[in-house]
């Protein structure tokens, strides 16, 4: 008897008392059993024996309610273990049943083994290239246990350090990779390069803390399997967005010495760099994608939810035949319509919070998780669910507020708690600085700094209405850069994406990047790329194109870091990391996405800079307001609250906002409210140096604390070991109504030298 086919059948001991607990968990001397499958006649509780295979299957209980269960005495932490599932084969209802196929529980804490995508995990018969055999489709009798992960019963016993609970005024996000971010970093010893171990290593947290972040946001780490289309090119869905497991982290990630002793080593790992983090004041966030999963479409592999009961799991049309409903372009969508769906959601995310130390998750594709079949409500079930939670509404909930479904844009429309990606701040940004630079660098005209402005204030016209309207400016999880797109480097090195790595002709990423490559395409930043032959003075170009290409990068991240909202930076961007023009990189498990640690001076130079715009950033709320202005003086000071100048000094005028001489503003906050300094930041939008009247604000003089053509801030008498609450001697100062010079498209701060109070 082959191994796989070998098993014993054996008797469920009695039913499980708490059977809506869903799962399999740990009751006394046995296991508690309990999964969701209304369509199926029986479903099976299998055993494994994960160094035989043989199997032991129990006849499961039920359905009530839908829910199979049965307690099974004798096992416990450490069980291997998955379903097999009987029922209707008809794929036109979206009915795949197939004894043959073990498959994942939807609940399960641990994984083992990984998923070999062959025709053996499909439910339907296919040749070698996975294509259908024939149509109508027709079931496959092979056994996919030897090729399909298995879920293991896991222990979250020990204690974590407690969640730093960093308020969101404080709050600066740092999206990065869990392998990428440490694959080569020199301090961290070879074995736990690209791992959570390697996440945790004191290189690693020393280097987060002196950058001056608060949380990081990591890519997926929910299990995931990769497209058998990416398998075909012999590449993996690097960043992650095809989850097989709700509940269990990605075992890849983990130590090869974790990975051998098991997944209880792999969750405990996992949860040791969340409590070190932790003890840190480093907050972790999960970049979460319940939208979809690895399934595919209809003629997909069958590993979990489709075998189990695919029309509960996955959105489908009403009719017969039935047509899966994709609009998140992976081939399916899950299925918020179903309560049991909902509360798989809300059960997975509990679980992260409460047994993983997790504090926030955003949300990929987070529109889909509102949508009804008729479309998006900010009243679903799921979204008030998360807000309403005593768990949930704790940590931070941040919506990627989009799908490609019809009426898939809804930035601003999340209810309370939820912040958001805020994608207009992200395009405004770059076409300030990028687009609109290049085409007056080009002698054509460039619009006005009316809607730049509303995002440096926090984008009340996206966030000041509707059900979330209460949130506030930290609602705007405001971004220049994210995982997906132009690294910041490749902003100003590219104007057309290079994804040819991709193995898609370059078809894949979007073409709307609003970038400048400042006159030369991928130098300096990369290998050059397309450059004419007969260019005899490459240098010479090169020597202009450094210095602007830097000090746009820093007036993006300067941007970013006065701006209204929570801010989010992406691992590399504060040194101008490179993924060689590649702006969708999801696929590249390779030095494309790998972070070089191996830093010139200039990028050692960008990094001092953000450095001390985040030690600004933390040290003066004026820099990070998170209330909506209303232009007045609201604290009986002497100034408004917000206010804005022209070059000249004199107050904004309404009627030019729109036009190109807007371009060169000052941007004036009020320290009172928070017994601080008042800031002043002066914007020049053009190509030609300008003269600037400095605001006279409360009439005390102005302290420069950044210029974006500074090479680094010691350039402007910044010691390298930032005290940014005390502003040295050594630091330039301007009386109110000095006239100040600034340089081509750049920026200046400027911070009152003394601390103002409401009285003035």
């Amino acid at each position: 008897m082959s191994q796989q086919q070998t098993h014993a059948f054996r008797a469920v001991n009695r039913p499980n008392p708490h059977f809506r607990q869903l799962g399999v968990s740990v009751a006394g001397s046995g296991l508690n059993v309990a999964v969701v499958s209304t369509r199926a006649t029986q479903v099976d509780f299998c055993v494994i024996d994960p160094q035989s295979g043989s199997e032991e299957r129990y006849h499961l209980l039920g359905p009530d309610h839908g829910i199979w269960h049965g307690y099974i005495e004798g096992l416990g932490v450490g069980t291997h273990y998955g379903f097999r599932a009987q029922g209707p084969w008809d794929p036109d209802a979206g009915l795949f049943f197939n004894y043959n196929k073990l498959l994942i529980d939807p609940y399960g804490r641990g994984l083992a083994g990984s998923v070999d995508i062959c025709p053996e995990v499909y439910a339907h018969s296919v040749d070698e290239d996975l294509y259908p055999v024939s149509y109508p489709l027709e079931p496959s009798q092979s056994d996919s246990a030897p090729y399909n992960a298995h879920s293991v019963v896991i222990d979250t016993s020990f204690k974590l350090a407690p969640q730093p609970k960093v308020p969101l005024d404080e709050t600066v996000i740092y999206e990065l990779h869990v392998k990428g971010f440490t694959q080569n970093m020199p301090e961290v010893p070879p074995n736990l390069r690209g791992t959570y171990a390697g996440l945790a290593h004191p290189a690693s947290v020393r280097y987060l803390k002196e950058l001056g972040v608060t949380s990081v946001e990591l890519l997926p780490v929910h299990a995931k399997s990769d497209e058998p289309f990416l398998v075909e090119r012999g590449l993996t869905n690097y960043w992650g967005y095809s989850t097989l497991s709700f509940f269990s982290p990605e075992p890849s990630y983990a130590s090869a010495s974790a990975r051998a002793r098991g997944p209880q080593a792999v969750i405990d790992e996992f949860r040791g760099m969340v409590s070190i983090l932790h003890e840190a004041g480093i907050e972790v966030i999960l970049d979460v994608v319940y939208n979809h999963t690895c399934e595919n479409g209809d003629a997909g592999p069958s590993l979990s939810f489709r075998g189990l009961d695919s029309p509960l799991y996955y959105r489908r049309t009403e009719g017969y035949p039935s047509h899966i409903i994709d609009t998140t372009g992976t081939g399916n969508t899950v299925n918020t319509d179903n309560p049991q769906v909902i509360s798989l959601i809300l059960d997975s995310l509990r679980y992260w919070v409460s047994n993983m130390g997790i504090d926030g998750f955003r949300f990929d594709l987070a529109a889909t998780l509102g949508r009804f079949a008729n479309g998006f409500t900010p009243m679903h079930p799921v979204l008030i669910g998360m807000g309403a939670d005593p768990i949930l509404r704790e940590v931070k909930l941040i919506a990627e507020p989009w799908d490609v479904g019809l009426g898939g844009w809804q930035t601003g429309n999340f209810p309370d708690p939820f912040c958001e990606w805020n994608d207009r701040f992200r395009d405004t940004v770059r076409t300030f600085w990028l687009s609109d630079m290049r085409a007056l660098a080009g002698g054509r005209g460039a619009g006005g700094s009316n809607e730049f402005a509303t995002r440096l204030s926090g984008s009340q016209d996206v966030f000041g209405h509707g059900v979330g309207y209460l949130r506030g400016p930290s609602a705007s999880v405001n971004f220049v850069t994210a995982h997906d797109g132009f690294t910041l480097a490749d902003l100003t090195a590219f104007d057309h994406k290079h994804n040819l790595a991709n193995l898609e002709e370059n078809r894949d990423g979007s073409d709307n990047n609003n970038s400048w490559n400042h006159g030369l395409e991928g130098a300096i930043a990369s290998p050059i790329i397309g450059v004419d032959p007969d260019v005899r003075d490459v240098t010479g170009i090169v020597e202009d194109i450094i210095p602007a290409r830097q000090r746009s990068q820093k007036n993006l991240l300067a941007t970013l870091l006065v701006s209204s909202g929570t801010p989010m930076l992406v691992a590399g961007d504060e040194f101008s990391r490179t993924q060689f023009g590649n702006n969708n990189a999801y696929c590249q498990d390779s030095p494309i996405s790998w972070i070089d640690w191996d830093l010139s001076e200039l990028q050692k130079d960008q990094l001092q800079t953000v450095r001390w715009l985040l030690a600004l950033r933390r040290a003066h709320p004026a820099l990070r307001p998170m209330a909506f202005f209303s232009g007045t003086d609201p604290h009986g000071d002497v100034i408004a609250d917000l206010s804005w100048y022209s070059a000249d000094g004199s107050p904004m005028r309404d009627d030019i906002w729109g036009s190109q001489e807007s371009r060169v503003f000052q941007m004036l906050r009020s320290g009172s409210p928070y017994n601080g300094r008042d800031a002043l930041v002066v914007f020049n939008g053009t190509t030609d140096d300008r003269d600037v009247v400095l605001s006279q604000g409360r009439g005390c003089p102005w302290v420069q604390v950044l210029d974006t053509a500074w090479g680094n801030p010691e350039d402007g008498g910044i010691s390298s070991v930032f005290d940014a609450t005390r502003l040295p001697a050594s630091l330039d100062r301007k009386a109110p109504g000095d006239t100040i010079s600034l340089d081509p498209f750049s920026m200046h701060i400027y911070l009152s030298a003394v601390e103002s109070s409401p009285q003035g």
